[in-house]
């Protein structure tokens, strides 16, 4: 996934963050993105907004796999189900 800058809506929560809750969000970003901030020059805020931004859609795409887990178990049981009956 390709980000320039982040979106408004995480850089307003990026703002909103207390020191530990920053901190915290820090520690869990990408060498590739800490490396940015170093070179052009990103404001913490900035950075921050986009490792929100990261962790969202990779929240998505888990809560999306997860569906579709959820879906070919409960597939599977109803074929266990019909075969029994």
């Amino acid at each position: 996934m390709k980000i320039k800058s982040c979106k408004e809506e995480f850089l307003a929560k990026a703002k909103l963050l207390s020191k530990k809750e920053a901190e915290r969000l820090m520690s869990r970003m990408s060498e590739k993105l800490y490396r940015r901030l170093k070179k052009d020059n990103l404001s913490g805020d900035e950075v921050l907004g986009i490792q929100l931004e990261v962790e969202e859609d990779q929240l998505q795409e888990w809560r999306e796999k997860m569906t579709q887990i959820k879906k070919k178990e409960e597939a599977k049981l109803k074929e266990k189900e019909k075969q029994k009956g």
